[in-house]
């Protein structure tokens, strides 16, 4: 059946996530650029932007594994009132540094690192915390506007950073994402959801394991982590490079950062409205390979361009296809995975989407040291739409499910 529009903002506990993540996550993206901006401007280095980024992703890769543990044997939550009150102190601690005039490049890796460990826990947390709040029935739509309020904030934050940039300084975008997580806590604070608690445990690893047997025993899941993991190596990355389009390609500056940044979103944000309007998609199989195909040629196109405004239009699609696809493989993979599994099942998906990032990011800034950042760039989306086309060809005939 056919779910309502924007039918999980029925329930109270989403509605005050919804919206305070909305806020908290503007302010997240508006500390990106800006230290993407800072990163630059000490270092005049893509390799060193691949290195912050890596930094923190990381503890992605390192922990996110036992993060989905810890999301299936504790109160949701409790946890995310935690993890979400210490990611104020790496905005803190960077913005004060900035300000003083004495940050370096390793102390930002450094920050960026321990909210990579925070993160590790935050995101599987996060993501099964969902279905808690809104039920089965619900899911897909919570899904889909909870990647609105992520992309949303795409738009709003990097454009306010860019502004902020030129006319209060860098450090007054690290102090407002600071501030910006007090909304996010209030709103957990206000739920009467508490997050369900799983006591039964066969110890870290036999629980990770479980988690790891469920995907290999799904084929079509499997198919859709691979492709997820490629492009988190050689696809996504590009976002980190975008320091260096603006600056060197389009000659625009922080405000034309801002703008690259924000098109993106645009194109994300509508991906996720589409998704929570239309409530669901039938043929999921089809629409992802025509959603993965259209990110990968948009950024190959944007790889090569040297006009500004068409950029921004490629971006803007290439980020409609990453969060389309997206958004439908994980409303597929919450509503095949047992409750008792979700925590670890979406760790899963949060490694190949975040976790193996550090690696991709690490690869693309020393391949665009060497061959330049739209070579690196262009070449990554080829790989991307290798691997896409194999997908199409590989999706069951007629799906309806995936």
């Amino acid at each position: 059946m056919k779910a309502k529009r924007f039918s999980a903002l029925s329930h109270r506990d989403f509605r005050l996530f919804w919206f305070g993540q909305l806020i908290s996550l503007s302010g997240t993206w508006m500390q990106s650029v800006a230290q993407g901006w800072l990163v630059y401007s000490l270092t005049k280095s893509p390799f060193y932007l691949g290195v912050v980024a890596a930094s923190a992703s990381l503890p992605v890769l390192l922990f996110t594994f036992v993060g989905g543990v810890i999301a299936d044997r504790y109160p949701k939550r409790t946890l995310l009132l935690l993890t979400q009150t210490l990611s104020i102190f790496p905005a803190l601690i960077l913005g004060i540094l900035t300000s003083l005039g004495v940050i370096t490049v390793w102390q930002v890796a450094l920050l960026a690192a321990f909210l990579g460990t925070i993160n590790a826990v935050d995101i599987p947390t996060r993501q099964s915390f969902l279905i808690e709040m809104v039920g089965r029935g619900h899911i897909v739509n919570a899904i889909a506007l909870n990647s609105a309020a992520f992309n949303g904030s795409r738009i709003i934050g990097p454009v306010i950073a860019g502004l902020s940039i030129t006319y209060l300084g860098m450090p007054a975008c690290f102090f407002i994402n600071a501030a910006s997580f007090i909304a996010v806590i209030i709103a957990l604070w206000m739920m009467e959801t508490r997050g369900e608690r799983k006591a039964s445990s066969e110890g870290v690893i036999r629980d990770v394991l479980r988690g790891v047997e469920f995907i290999r025993s799904h084929d079509e899941i499997t198919r859709v982590i691979i492709l997820i993991a490629i492009f988190s190596l050689v696809g996504i990355p590009y976002i980190n490079l975008l320091p260096v389009f603006s600056a060197e390609v389009f000659h625009a500056g922080p405000r034309g950062l801002g703008f690259l940044v924000g098109a993106s979103g645009i194109g994300a944000l509508t991906a996720a409205l589409g998704i929570a309007v239309a409530g669901d998609v039938e043929n999921k199989s089809r629409f992802m390979s025509a959603a993965a195909l259209c990110f990968s040629f948009a950024l190959l196109v944007f790889s090569i361009s040297k006009l500004f405004w068409l950029s921004l239009i490629v971006i803007m699609a290439g980020g409609w296809g990453m969060v389309s696809y997206l958004a439908v493989a994980n409303s597929y993979i919450q509503v095949s995975v047992p409750d008792e599994l979700r925590g670890r099942v979406m760790s899963v998906y949060s490694f190949v989407f975040l976790g193996i990032a550090p690696i991709g990011n690490a690869i693309m800034g020393l391949v665009a040291d060497v061959l330049g950042t739209t070579r690196a760039v262009g070449l990554g989306a080829v790989i991307c739409i290798l691997a896409s086309a194999v997908f199409w060809q590989k999706r069951p005939a007629g799906a309806k499910v995936l």
